[in-house]
């Protein structure tokens, strides 16, 4: 008998499982999420938004809510960067290991922000239940079976003892690197594995905050506590502190060997202060692995975030990377489930999600490399710019019409100029006297942009989109149009003259364009807009 009937699964309500639920909730697609702990995190990891994943919440209508738990200006802090330090008593003499490039007013209408797990959690559950959907705390998946239909899973309650069976028509497994739905499915991981092992210490130390002088900066390494590298995290704030020291299993060493006593006592000598007042709130042990799942789909069950690939923290790339994971999901599977997109849609989620997972693994471990001081010459070369990893990359898929096969998922520089596969450029628009950017067009259906009302591409849009019963709708840019650039010209800004046209996904990267005026627009269009869908399956 079944219990519980919701379109869609998602196991894990972390960063990753909550904003699979609020995206679909978004879209008019109900969710049940399942998660074993009790409740949200209550320590303040992944403390990096980027900005791209602003942009996923503001498209989504949360961003100010989640604007709202940045405490003062936290931008300051991205600007400081990686240090490195003998003591943080000697700031003034620190070494800066990376200066990474973030986000900027002519790239994105959103900007990085700090904010601890902990914090933005609870919001998101929030938010996720005020959209529609269900999150149940102290529930984990026991079992699942998929058929042509749909998933079967059975799910028990921990408080009741209570086992419920769940009918859905898609899983989405968020549940973390050691992922059940990854395991069930029997996914095997690739990649370097286990990098190191570290100790999350948090700690209160109000003296801290006075001997570093006000040093705004990400992570500040010190090197003087003996066996080990202590990194000190600043985005999330100071109350507690966050010290990551690495501990060397090899060397017979285990969490055990570090009580309280020590845990204070490699705070200090990183300080530098003997003598400074600290409190150990928390301890958590974790590793730093680099592996891939190698796939993120399997029949109607999805991988997502931590399931689907790790990575050493360096570059704050997880949690973020896990949340684009969702949004390229979710509106993919609302398409679906709404009936105007076609199953080989969902495949093009593991093509292009896998890639840049892949891709991302690889740069954290780059920087892995650099901040422990064991980068050479052809690691140093191989490092892209953050900005690049988290704006400027590329997707790669069958539903892309004119993607360059190339040209790598991420390049040496940002090249965000309107090519299929890459995220729409942004340009600020003035839209009936309202400011807003090209970003803020794309949500929940293809977008066609065009550069004159006489080139002909809007109304073939309107044909087209009546021919496959697929959401499109078309806008003019530019003086006389639906909306004037405001900042820099539209066209230019996409490749395209004004004669041309672009075709967006609902995700905001480009599915197809035109740089010009072209003979028989609706087949062409046509074409385009079917294969963007997932309704014709495409031989490379």
């Amino acid at each position: 008998m079944v219990d519980v009937r919701v379109p869609v699964l998602v196991v894990g309500a972390g960063p990753v499982g909550l904003s699979t639920a609020l995206f679909l909730a978004h879209h008019g697609v109900r969710s049940l999420v399942v998660e074993k702990r009790d409740g949200t995190s209550t320590l303040p990891r992944a403390p990096g938004l980027q900005a791209r994943t602003m942009e996923l919440f503001r498209a989504a209508g949360v961003n100010k809510e989640i604007r709202a738990l940045e405490v003062g200006d936290s931008h300051g802090y991205f600007e400081g960067g990686i240090l490195q330090v003998r003591t943080f008593a000697e700031i003034d003499d620190a070494i800066v290991l990376e200066a990474p490039s973030l986000d900027g007013p002519t790239i994105s209408p959103e900007r990085v922000m700090g904010c601890g797990q902990d914090r933005y959690e609870r919001v998101l559950v929030d938010l996720t239940r005020r959209a529609g959907a269900e999150v149940r705390f102290a529930t984990r998946l026991l079992s699942f079976d998929q058929d042509e239909d749909g998933v079967t899973a059975i799910v028990k309650d921990d408080g009741s003892g209570e086992r419920m069976t769940v009918r859905a028509e898609y899983l989405v497994g968020a549940d973390g690197a050691g992922s059940r739905t990854r395991q069930q499915l029997g996914v095997e991981r690739s990649g370097i594995g286990t990098v190191f092992d570290a100790l999350s210490i948090y700690f209160r130390a109000p003296e801290l905050e006075k001997l570093l002088k006000g040093r705004k900066f990400i992570l500040c390494y010190a090197t003087a506590a003996p066996g080990t590298l202590m990194g000190l995290s600043r985005l999330h704030g100071c109350d507690p502190w966050l010290a990551a020291p690495l501990y060397y299993p090899d060397k017979g060493e285990s969490p055990a060997d570090y009580p309280d006593e020590r845990c204070v006592d490699i705070v200090r000598t990183a300080s530098g202060k003997a003598d400074m007042d600290v409190e150990i709130v928390a301890k958590v042990p974790w590793q730093g692995a680099q592996l891939v799942a190698e796939t993120f789909r399997r029949g109607r069950v999805f991988l997502a975030g931590d399931a689907a690939h790790v990575h050493p923290p360096a570059g704050g790339f997880g949690a973020n990377t896990g949340i684009h994971d969702a949004h390229n999901l979710a509106w993919k599977l609302a398409a679906v489930l709404r009936g105007w997109a076609g199953d080989a849609l969902l495949d093009s989620y593991d093509d292009e999600r896998r890639g840049v997972g892949a891709a991302m693994a690889r740069q954290a471990m780059v920087r892995n490399r650099i901040r422990h001081g064991h980068a050479d010459e052809e690691t140093l070369a191989s490092m892209v710019d953050d900005i690049i990893i988290t704006l400027g990359y590329r997707y790669k898929s069958d539903v892309i019409t004119g993607d360059r096969q190339d040209v790598p998922v991420l390049t040496p520089d940002l090249q965000l100029s309107g090519e299929p596969g890459t995220r729409a450029p942004h340009v600020w628009l003035d839209r009936d006297g309202a400011r807003m950017s090209t970003i803020d067009l794309f949500w929940d259906e293809f977008v066609l942009l065009t550069g004159s009302r006489g080139s002909g591409w809007v109304e073939s849009a309107e044909r087209v989109a009546k021919q496959l019963s697929v959401p499109v709708r078309g806008f003019v840019v530019g003086q006389g149009g639906d909306m004037v650039p405001v900042d820099r010209d539209w066209a230019t800004a996409y490749g395209v003259s004004e004669q041309g046209a672009v075709l967006v996904r609902p995700d905001a990267f480009v599915a197809w364009r035109s740089p010009g005026w072209v003979d028989d627009q609706d087949g062409i269009l046509a074409a385009a807009l079917a294969r963007a869908s997932g309704h014709v399956p495409v031989e490379r």
